[in-house]
């Protein structure tokens, strides 16, 4: 199964790929989505959107995940990062795959064993789990760190039905 990690974000949003068969993960591919701040936020929105159907497309997504909102101070920062998760939400789903949703601190327990590990633990841990990543940008690792989680507590699980008709 090939599973879509998805660490979102308005300015930059990561994206990881790993393959997970009989218990067994690999690495396929990773990247950052980065958007122009001279744009508008639909502009934005809709830039992240085309690069992750392009990525679901290309790589035969089955199954995808999202790491689930945590509230900043700045109001406005986390309406943002609410906008981008939606675009991240409703990409796979449009194409009928399914996505869960997990907290920052189970992804953190599955990879490290604490809910308050380090980004440089994470890190880490990523790059063990997955020798084959090479050098990551934080947003990747984060995205894998997330594929990894549902690989570990919900790949094949149904969490959102695939829509079976067009909405016209």
């Amino acid at each position: 199964m090939r599973i879509l990690g998805i660490d979102p974000g308005l300015q930059k949003t990561g994206w990881g790929i790993i393959s997970y068969h009989n218990n067994s993960l690999s690495y396929i591919a990773s990247g950052t989505i980065s958007t122009n701040p001279k744009e508008t936020d639909p502009y934005r929105l809709a830039h992240i959107d085309l690069h992750l159907e392009k990525i679901i497309s290309e790589w035969k997504i089955e199954s995808a995940a999202v790491e689930e909102t945590f509230v900043n101070k700045n109001p406005k920062s986390t309406l943002k990062l609410g906008q981008a998760r939606g675009v991240a939400l409703v990409a796979p789903a449009r194409v009928g795959i399914p996505v869960s949703e997990y907290a920052a601190t189970l992804i953190k327990k599955t990879l490290v064993g604490t809910g308050h590990a380090s980004k440089d633990q994470m890190n880490l841990m990523v790059k063990i789990l997955l020798p084959k990543t090479g050098v990551l940008q934080p947003d990747e690792a984060d995205a894998l760190a997330i594929a990894i989680t549902h690989a570990h507590h919900g790949a094949y699980q149904n969490i959102i039905k695939p829509l079976t008709q067009k909405v016209s």
